[in-house]
């Protein structure tokens, strides 16, 4: 199979930009909590100073998160000195984000030794300014070690400027410290060497703050003044005031005579304060050196971080690839015709199918599968059927491979959800080696086929059988959530990774499309045994009429769906129990099937004093449906949450004409008038039409011929024969895009 680049490309960047997106979502909620940092740090100064006149501490700038440089190298080169603590002169941080907060936090606990933070242009930006103040303390402070006074300014504009000029006049007239050290974010003078894209606003303003700090540092005698902000080394002395401004601790460097990595070493003593420049070697390869040269231009023109500019340049490869196949890839919506099935039409095919309910469970379902499994081995090709593992089932199934339950759901434990991690499974799926892998449900052991059929490099199919949504009385969340989104969701997104869908009727195929389903859709109704209905013998009708007691003059309706909420049972009972009010004619009507409403629906049926006229004859064996279904007279039908109703084509071939509720599952299969008749989910509609069907004998028989001839067909044989049709036709598409 021939690999896609850009496709490679476009899942490389989804990595990334989740890596990513994931590292800071580590950073910003997993990571612990800190807040007033300075203020221990404080503590720890004065205790390592107290009584000491001479010590020694680093002075760095520019962090910028850096790991490479400032965690690996400089961290541990000022670890093994005697500085007692150290200074960051700004910009430790890349941006004022939680996330980079957090990785700074980390950073320094590698550090043996306290630390003070510069509140600087990085921290300040991404709304950082609150965040400083909550992990670390105020924007602007100052304190007193020994005969030294250590002044931190703000020059971000947070702070007024004319504020901090008052307070640090205050404070400098009142000092009787023998040196002062200032640390202020933005230099004061601009470098003798200019850098690429340097901005005016990388010094100290407005022009009236720069003058007050000059004219106060003259008149007060500060030793030092110490910034970042810039990606260099410079100093200048300045009316006894040393003007040093240090960004080399990390960041990007232009590895020039003025711009490189390095750190401060400041000696204090009484009779003086000095700095030392340690210049640090990059140890980096030319290329590298040249890269991050390069690098340093792109920073400089987006200023963003290094991850960030990642995260950015990925998500817009990412949508530059989407539009890119939007626009400029050809697109044809309409089938391929050169497409030549009959390689797999003339071959027998083996087909796997996972199902979450099969016989002996009775349902719609199960015997739709089995019908197609029967039909697929009379045209010659083998079926392996995945399902629960139920009671009673029948033995020596060697088509079937039966899967324990991790529990059931639903009163009488209808739904099963088998045991998906067995490793026989897999086992023996790939053993049977399958050229084609059918679903029929969306989820559990359906998830478990699409992901077989990917492993083993196979088609999909996926037969839309139930509306979802209907179901939500079933699922432990919330109704309407589980109705109105997740059911449609789960759909859509299961359908669009099967290679095929299979729908009953066209209105199915519509919702399907409504949702967005992309994948190619199949519309093929489920077939039925119309020969078995017409084979069965008049005498078995008479004996079950006798065994009910069903009188002659009575005329019998037939419903088939199981005693659950979404089968619209009530709808049935309630009308039928204002016809008896509105008739002469007498009826029975006869509910096939079993679930958890049977007792809840027998209270009913009594309270409404119509249990001679309704029998819930429960759970029948599909062998033995023929005979029910030509006793019928009308077929009833409520439900709504059907794709098809494949019991009304088994109703229409026993012979009997249909009035349904309209649904998606309806419309195709009842012709208005014609087979039956269809009405909203109004009960005097629907009884008006049950009526109509009750009195006129003449009209019943007429729309009883023509359901006969509709359901002829339907026939298992003809349905068996166009599914392996879409089978050959998925496994020709499959080898049209691997060539």
């Amino acid at each position: 199979m021939t690999r896609n680049p850009l496709k490679v490309l476009f899942y490389l960047n989804v990595i990334v930009v989740v890596l990513l997106l994931g590292y800071k979502a580590y950073l910003n909620y997993v990571l612990p909590e800190f807040e007033g940092v300075h203020t221990d740090q404080l503590e720890r100064i004065h205790e390592r100073l107290e009584g000491d006149e001479s010590f020694r501490f680093a002075v760095v700038g520019n962090i910028s998160n850096s790991v490479g440089m400032f965690e690996k190298r400089i961290i541990p080169h000022i670890n093994n000195s005697d500085a007692r603590f150290m200074v960051s002169a700004g910009n430790a941080v890349s941006n004022g984000g939680e996330d980079k907060y957090q990785a700074l936090y980390g950073t320094l606990q590698h550090l043996d030794i306290p630390y003070l933070l510069t509140f600087g242009d990085n921290e300040h930006s991404t709304f950082g300014s609150y965040r400083f103040y909550e992990h670390f303390g105020p924007h602007f402070f100052s304190f007193r070690t020994g005969d030294t006074r250590f002044i931190f300014l703000d020059s971000t504009g947070k702070t007024p400027w004319q504020w901090q000029v008052r307070w640090l006049s205050d404070l400098l007239s009142q000092d009787s410290s023998g040196h002062r050290v200032v640390f202020l974010g933005h230099p004061l003078f601009e470098v003798d060497d200019p850098l690429l894209f340097e901005a005016r606003d990388d010094y100290v303003q407005p022009e009236a703050f720069r003058n007050a700090l000059l004219e106060l540092f003259r008149q007060y005698r500060v030793d030092m003044v110490f910034s970042a902000n810039l990606a260099t080394w410079a100093e200048r002395e300045v009316a006894g005031t040393r003007f040093i401004t240090t960004g080399g601790a990390g960041g990007l460097v232009l590895n020039t005579d003025s711009s490189f990595y390095h750190y401060v070493m400041v000696t204090v003593t009484p009779e003086e304060i000095r700095a030392e420049l340690v210049p640090l070697e990059s140890r980096q390869h030319p290329v590298l050196r040249h890269l991050e040269s390069l690098w340093f231009v792109v920073y400089s023109i987006f200023y963003t971080g290094f991850l960030n500019f990642i995260l950015v340049v990925s998500v817009l490869t990412i949508l530059a690839i989407k539009l890119y196949t939007r626009v400029f890839k050809d697109r044809d919506y309409y089938p391929n015709y050169d497409l030549d099935p009959t390689p797999w039409l003339d071959r027998p095919l083996r087909v796997a199918m996972f199902t979450n309910n099969y016989l002996p469970f009775i349902g719609g379902v199960p015997i739709s599968i089995e019908r197609l499994r029967q039909g697929l081995v009379k045209l010659g090709n083998q079926v392996l059927v995945i399902a629960p593992r139920y009671q009673n089932q029948p033995e020596e199934e060697f088509h079937v491979v039966r899967v324990p339950s991790l529990l059931s759901v639903g009163a009488k434990r209808e739904f099963r959800m088998a045991n998906i991690f067995l490793r026989r499974i897999r086992t023996q799926v790939r053993k049977f080696r399958p050229d084609v892998i059918h679903l029929h449900h969306p989820f559990w052991l359906g998830s478990l086929g699409l992901f077989l059929a990917r492993w083993l490099n196979v088609p999909a199919v996926y037969t839309y059988h139930t509306r979802l949504e209907h179901y939500a009385h079933f699922v432990p969340l919330p109704g309407l959530l589980f109705r109105n989104l997740i059911s449609h969701a789960l759909i859509k997104r299961f359908a669009n990774k099967c290679d095929g869908v299979i729908v009953p009727t066209y209105s199915t195929e519509e919702y399907l499309r409504m949702i967005g389903v992309k994948t190619p859709t199949f519309v093929q109704p489920t077939g039925i045994e119309f020969g078995k209905f017409r084979e069965v013998p008049d005498a078995d009708i008479t004996a079950l009429r006798e065994k009910l007691g069903i009188r002659k003059e009575e005329r019998v309706f037939i419903s088939v769906a199981r005693l659950s909420n979404e089968k619209n049972i009530d709808f049935m009972i309630e009308s039928l129990s204002e016809l008896r009010l509105k008739t002469e004619r007498p009826f029975r009507f006869l509910m096939i099937g079993d679930g958890h409403q049977r007792d809840r629906l027998q209270d009913r049926i009594n309270e409404l004093e119509m249990a001679d006229c309704i029998t819930l004859v429960g759970a029948v064996q599909p062998g033995d449906m023929a005979t029910w279904y030509r006793l019928g007279d009308v077929f009833l039908f409520a439900s709504k949450s059907e794709t098809q109703g494949m019991v009304i084509l088994e109703a229409m071939a026993g012979g009997m004409p249909v009035v349904a509720v309209r649904s998606s599952g309806i419309d195709d299969v009842v012709q208005q008038g014609h087979n039956g008749y269809k009405t909203p989910e109004r009960e005097d509609l629907w009884r008006q039409r049950v009526q109509m069907l009750l009195e006129d004998d003449t009209l019943r028989k007429e729309l009883s011929a023509n359901a006969l001839a509709f359901a002829r067909d339907h026939s298992v044989e003809n349905f068996a024969g166009r599914v392996k049709e879409i089978y050959a036709h998925l496994l020709a598409s499959r080898a049209d895009n691997s060539s």
